[in-house]
C-alpha cells in the first residue's frame, strides 16, 4: 500500500488519471481489488487533486466511467466462463469462503447487490462476476451498476479531495460510513418499490 501511495504521489495530470482509472477498472474486471483496492487509489487521487496535481472533475469522471466499465467486464467474464472460473487456479486463490460470501449476498439482495456490493471491499471485486455466472439480465445489472459505480467513485474521490493529507484517516472511516450509505440505498430501493407497487394497484 505504501508503494502504491508513493507511485501515485509521483504522478500528476493525465498519468495520474490513467493509473487511478486502471485501478478502478481492474478492481472488478481482474479481481485486482483483492490485492490493491481501487478505493484507496481513488482516495489518494482525490487528495492529490486537492493539491492541484490533477483536475478534480476529470478525476471523478474517469473514476466513475472506469468503475462502471470494469464491473461490466467482470460480469462478462463471469457470464462466459461460469463455474470453471471459480474452480480455476485464480478462483481457488480467491478462496471459496469469499465466493460463498458474495453468492449469499446476491441471493439475499438480488440485482441491488450489484449496487450495494460497491461499498463492501471483497464484494466489490466478486459480485459482478457472480452476477454474470448466475445469468442476471445484463440490462438490470447495468442499471444498478451505473448507479453504484457513479455514486461510489464520486463519493470516494470527493472524500479524498476534502480531507487531503488526512486521506489515510478517511480510509479507516470509510468502512463504517459505507455501511450507513448502503443502508440509505437499501431504504431508497424499498421506498421506490412500495411507491411503484401502490401506483400499479391504483392503475388497476
Amino acid at each position: 500500500m505504501d508503494q502504491l501511495t508513493d507511485i501515485l504521489s509521483d504522478l500528476s495530470g493525465w498519468p495520474l488519471l490513467v493509473l487511478v482509472g486502471l485501478l478502478a477498472f481492474g478492481e472488478c474486471a481482474a479481481f485486482i481489488g483483492l490485492i490493491l483496492p481501487g478505493e484507496t487509489a481513488l482516495l489518494i487521487g482525490g487528495a492529490l487533486a486537492a493539491t492541484g496535481r490533477t483536475n478534480i472533475a476529470a478525476l471523478v469522471i474517469v473514476a466513475a466511467v472506469c468503475a462502471v466499465v470494469g464491473d461490466s467486464v467482470g460480469y462478462e467474464i463471469g457470464r462466459r466462463t461460469g463455474m470453471p472460473l471459480r474452480r480455476s487456479r485464480l478462483g481457488r486463490w480467491v478462496g471459496e469462503e469469499r465466493w460463498q460470501r458474495a453468492e449469499t449476498f446476491i441471493q439475499r439482495h438480488g440485482p441491488a447487490a450489484v449496487m450495494l456490493g460497491r461499498w463492501i471491499g471483497v464484494l466489490r471485486a466478486l459480485v459482478p462476476a457472480l452476477a454474470g455466472m448466475t445469468r442476471m439480465p445484463y440490462r438490470r445489472f447495468l442499471a444498478y451498476n451505473v448507479v453504484g459505480g457513479v455514486t461510489w467513485a464520486t463519493t470516494v474521490v470527493l472524500i479524498g479531495y476534502v480531507l487531503g493529507a488526512s486521506w489515510k484517516r478517511a480510509q479507516g472511516y470509510l468502512g463504517a460510513a459505507s455501511i450507513g450509505i448502503a443502508a440509505v440505498v437499501v431504504l431508497a430501493v424499498i421506498i421506490r418499490w412500495i411507491v411503484v407497487r401502490r401506483r400499479r394497484r391504483h392503475g388497476r
